[in-house]
């Protein structure tokens, strides 16, 4: 079974969203969408991707709260900058920060924390010097920035992935 559907719970996921993208459920979507779901699988595997190792801990439920708090929490600050403008003593602007995360998971989902944070964009990553470049709508404090996010997010993931 592992030669026709490499990966089967990638398969299946996509398979689901298919389904769910779908207007109607017919025998015709269900194959097409099997058949999408394993060409993909097997490009998938072509691509041969090392192995996630997952940690399963708190640290994955502790995270996922702060990353649904901290997402309300910046639709508010960036509707109010919209509605009422900036005031003075904040600007944006680019950030480099220094990573002690080096799991290329544990990257991939750091990227997209930041960037579905409203207000914040990941930018760059240069792996040699394992920095990361990020702009930030409202950035108050260089120092304070660095520290939310290493400590907020990178422990974390630090604690799952590595």
């Amino acid at each position: 079974m592992r030669r026709i559907v490499p990966y089967p719970a990638f398969a299946a996921a996509l398979l689901a969203m298919w389904l769910l993208l779908t207007e109607s459920v017919s025998p015709g979507h269900v194959l097409l969408g099997s058949l999408i779901a394993v060409l993909a699988t097997k490009a998938m595997a072509a691509l041969q991707p090392e192995p996630a190792k997952i940690r399963f801990s708190l640290a994955i439920p502790r995270l996922a709260i702060i990353v649904l708090q901290d997402i309300i929490r910046s639709n508010i600050a960036v509707g109010r900058i919209i509605l009422f403008g900036k005031r003075q003593d904040h600007r944006s602007g680019f950030l480099q920060m220094p990573l002690d995360l080096r799991n290329q998971y544990g990257l991939a989902v750091l990227a997209c924390i930041i960037t579905a944070t409203p207000g914040t964009l990941w930018l760059q990553y240069d792996r040699s010097r394992n920095l990361l470049l990020i702009h930030v709508l409202d950035l108050v404090d260089d120092a304070q920035w660095i520290a939310l996010i290493k400590n907020r997010y990178e422990r974390l993931l630090m604690e799952i992935f590595e």
